[in-house]
C-alpha cells in the first residue's frame, strides 16, 4: 500500500523509481480508508536524506500511511534548505493539537552535548509531553531514545569511550513481543553514536523491556507501556551507502578516523559495502506499524484519549 506525500517532495522521484508507491494529495483524498497518520520529527541535518529513508523503511507495510513531517522552530537548520523545510514541513505548534496514530522521532548529531544544552531541548521536552496524549504510539531512533529515556524515565547516557560505528551482531531477547516477530535469533544492524545509555539503566527500570542487544553495541531495542514507546539505538533506516558517507566525511576532517566495523568486504573501503540489515529493519518497521499502531489506534483520532 501506498505512502502519502506532497506532490512536489524532491525524494518522491527517487522512491517512485524504486518502485515504492507513493500517493499523491489528489489519489490520497479519494480513498475510501482512513490511513496511518505518522508525523515524522525529522531533527538530523541532512533532511531529504533522513526523508528517503523513513519513507523507504515505512513503504513495506500493507497499510496506507499518511506522513506528516514536523520541524522544531527553536532550532535553525543549516543543510537544508529554507524553502525545503517551508513548503514541505510544518511547526510543532501547528500541530499541537492534532492526533497521529503515530510519531518517529530522529536522531540528533548533538549527543556529545548535556541534553540541556541542546537548543532546542525545551521544544523537544513539549513535544515528548505531548506525545503521551496525542499519539498511539512513539518510535525513537538513536539520540532521539536517549533524549526520551532521560525525559521520561530519568535515565542519562554516558560517553563511550570511541565512537559506535559499524554494524554488529544482535540477539533477540523476548520473542513473546511481536515487536521482534519474523526477526532471526541473531541479526546485523548499524550504529554510529559517541554516547550509549547503560545496559544495566535500561534493565534495572520496571516500566522498559530489552527486546535485543548486543556485546559490543549494547542495547539495540526496547519498549515500555505496551508498545507506547519504542526505543531504538541505532539505525535500522540506514541505507547501504550511509555509513560510508559518514565514514569519508569524518576522512576529511581528520585522518585518524577508523573504519566502519563489519562493513567493507575485507575491510577494504574501496568495495561495495554489504548490506545485511535491510530485512530486518523493514520487519521492524512493518511489526510497529502493524502491531503497535493500526491494532491500537481508534478509527477516530480527534478527541480521543490515549
Amino acid at each position: 500500500m501506498p505512502i502519502r506525500v506532497q506532490n512536489d517532495l524532491p525524494v518522491r522521484e527517487i522512491l517512485e523509481r524504486e518502485n515504492i508507491f507513493v500517493m499523491d494529495e489528489y489519489r490520497a483524498t479519494h480513498q475510501d480508508i482512513r490511513p496511518i497518520r505518522i508525523g515524522l520529527l525529522n531533527l538530523m541535518p541532512l533532511k531529504e536524506d533522513t526523508e528517503l529513508q523513513i519513507l523507504r523503511s515505512l513503504s513495506n507495510t500493507p497499510l496506507q500511511v499518511d506522513v506528516v513531517f514536523i520541524h522544531v522552530s527553536s532550532h535553525e537548520a543549516k543543510n537544508t534548505a529554507t524553502s525545503h523545510i517551508n513548503q514541505f514541513y510544518v511547526p510543532f505548534s501547528a500541530i499541537r493539537n492534532q492526533y497521529f496514530d503515530g510519531l518517529i522521532i530522529t536522531g540528533a548529531p548533538v549527543e556529545l552535548l548535556k541534553f540541556e544544552e541542546v537548543d532546542y531541548w525545551e521544544e523537544l521536552k513539549e513535544i515528548m509531553e505531548w506525545s503521551n496524549t496525542h499519539v498511539t504510539s512513539t518510535f525513537h531512533i538513536c539520540w532521539g531514545a536517549q533524549a526520551a529515556l532521560y525525559y521520561h524515565y530519568g535515565l542519562d547516557k554516558t560517553e563511550l569511550p570511541k565512537k559506535l560505528f559499524g554494524v554488529f551482531r544482535h540477539q533477540v531477547k523476548n520473542r513473546r513481543i511481536p515487536l521482534v516477530r519474523g526477526f532471526d535469533d541473531v541479526f546485523m544492524m548499524p550504529h554510529s553514536r559517541h554516547t550509549t545509555v547503560p545496559r544495566d539503566s535500561i534493565a534495572g527500570h520496571p516500566a522498559l523491556t530489552i527486546l535485543a542487544e548486543s556485546e559490543e553495541a549494547g542495547v539495540f531495542l526496547a519498549i515500555a507501556e505496551d508498545g507506547k514507546k519504542i526505543f531504538v539505538m541505532g539505525h535500522p533506516e540506514y541505507d547501504r551507502m550511509t555509513l560510508h558517507q559518514e565514514y569519508m566525511r569524518d576522512r576529511g576532517k581528520r585522518s585518524d578516523v577508523e573504519l566502519p566495523a563489519n562493513y567493507y568486504p575485507e575491510n577494504d573501503a574501496q568495495k561495495k559495502p554489504l548490506l545485511t540489515w535491510r530485512a530486518q529493519a523493514n520487519n521492524l518497521y512493518t511489526n510497529w506499524l502493524n502491531y503497535y499502531v493500526y491494532q491500537v489506534t481508534p478509527y477516530e483520532l480527534e478527541g480521543t484519549p490515549f
